[in-house]
């Protein structure tokens, strides 16, 4: 992390008197595009919100954060303001560390048995009255919204995603994804189940944290997008050290079911739209 000036004078009058005099760093480790900023007990997120439908889902997210309070180990909302250009959250910060951590990475047993309990934790929790629901017919007119809001970046996506060895485009990429959408098993999803978002403490799940596309959803959506989190974790795609002796095939033994590479493969391709 970073230092970089945060203007208290922005901020709503709320937001100010939980904050004001704390020192602070500047978290630039998400791809979200928000400001994060992070306190020794807590964490304040900054969101353009211009966008309506940037602001509705931004409500939304906030509003599946209470409602798991008490039930996961999740960041508290501690005020939650908008005005007419931002989104402010400010949250309590989760302690311990991320599962992306070099001592886990080091540990394959142990973090794959770590980011089992995590898996089961969220399946565990009743799914009634979940604020949000994210069914594939819902995450495939997003990705068409996105799509036609030239919001999908090529740059980031896996390298035989699209060219010569893959989809034409972003539009033959929906395509696919739109014939071949496979049974829907609806459980509690973290929806963006990367190693960087869970953490562990004492040898247990201490928390969850960016929870901007959490609800009902698909139980394969978080273990394709945690299996390649672990995956370019460990083989020196996201960050410097390449560890050769982790299989990302553990965390499917830790699990104990059998793997569906089929649908791991398209929720991989799904969230390149993303």
């Amino acid at each position: 992390m970073k230092s970089e000036l945060l203007n208290m004078q922005t901020l709503p009058p709320d937001i100010q008197k939980l904050i004001s005099g704390k020192p602070y760093e500047t978290d630039s480790m998400g791809k979200s595009g928000s400001s994060v900023y992070v306190f020794d007990d807590c964490v304040l997120k900054i969101v353009d919100a211009r966008n309506k439908q940037f602001r509705e889902h931004n409500d939304l997210s906030v509003q599946v954060m209470r409602w798991l309070d008490g039930k996961l180990p999740v960041p508290k909302v501690l005020c939650y303001e908008a005005d007419d250009d931002f989104q402010y959250l400010l949250m309590s910060r989760v302690t311990g560390k991320m599962s992306c951590d070099e001592y886990y990475l080091e540990h394959p047993r142990e973090l794959c048995s770590l980011l089992a309990q995590a898996f089961k934790m969220l399946w565990s929790v009743d799914i009634t009255g979940c604020p949000r629901e994210r069914t594939i017919e819902n995450e495939l007119e997003e990705a068409k919204y996105r799509i036609e809001n030239n919001l999908v970046d090529l740059e980031d996506s896996e390298p035989d995603t699209f060219g010569e060895n893959g989809f034409e485009n972003p539009e033959a990429l929906l395509t696919w994804l739109q014939i071949h959408k496979p049974e829907y098993e609806p459980v509690l999803s973290h929806g963006d189940f990367c190693l960087p978002n869970i953490f562990f403490k004492d040898n247990e799940v201490s928390g969850f944290i960016d929870l901007g596309a959490t609800g009902i959803g698909d139980k394969w959506r978080d273990i394709a997008l945690c299996y390649r989190s672990l995956k370019h974790n460990v083989d020196g795609t996201w960050g410097r050290k390449i560890y050769p002796d982790v299989n990302p095939d553990l965390l499917l033994e830790e699990l104990g079911i059998k793997p569906n590479h089929e649908k791991i493969r398209y929720y991989i391709l799904l969230d390149e739209l993303f």
